[in-house]
């Protein structure tokens, strides 16, 4: 059994989902949103900091999943990203998990089948895969999904007997 934490970084808004993945099958434990306001950026990567820490230290997940960083067309909305998701890893790490990461198309392609999915149908899918009786926020699904995504590339690699070194952007090496 596993606890993953999905995080969907964002300096505006953080998304959270946490799934619980046994023998192949994904529950919904909780997901929601980071609210990070307009105040001080150095104040909004503090808060991202602080409730991924007691988000963590409550449920107890042992992996965090997160999003690699895309290249924006804006430089400082992709600085203010990879800063987003330092201070999520930071937590993590600082809180024992393992921390793996996946592109966009990587987390589109596990869970809707396709890689330029958009985020409806990443909305809608998440609500399907996890039986859920509502429609998460868009932040929140978005985090669900990177959580789903880790236990389908899990649950592949124990398939595959742990023949593979590594996920990293579609690439696969063999021992």
């Amino acid at each position: 059994m596993a606890l993953i934490l999905g995080v969907d970084p964002g300096s505006r808004i953080t998304g959270f989902g946490i799934v619980k993945e046994e023998a192949g099958q994904c529950c919904y434990v909780t997901s929601g949103c980071i609210r990070l306001g307009d105040g001080p950026f150095p104040e909004r990567l503090k808060r991202i900091f602080e409730c991924l820490t007691e988000l963590i230290e409550h449920h107890r997940p042992t992996i965090l999943s997160i999003e690699q960083v895309f290249l924006a067309r804006n430089p400082d909305s992709a600085l203010k990203l990879g800063q987003a998701r330092g201070a999520a890893i930071v937590a993590a790490v600082n809180c024992g998990l393992e921390v793996r990461e996946y592109t966009a198309r990587q987390v589109k392609q596990s869970v809707v089948g396709t890689g330029a999915a958009d985020k409806t149908q990443v909305q809608h899918m998440v609500t399907q895969l996890l039986g859920l009786s509502g429609t998460p926020q868009a932040d929140a699904a978005d985090a669900l999904a990177i959580a789903l995504c880790h236990a389908h590339s899990a649950a592949l690699h124990a398939q595959l007997g742990g023949g593979l070194i590594g996920l990293r952007a579609g690439r696969v090496r063999r021992r």
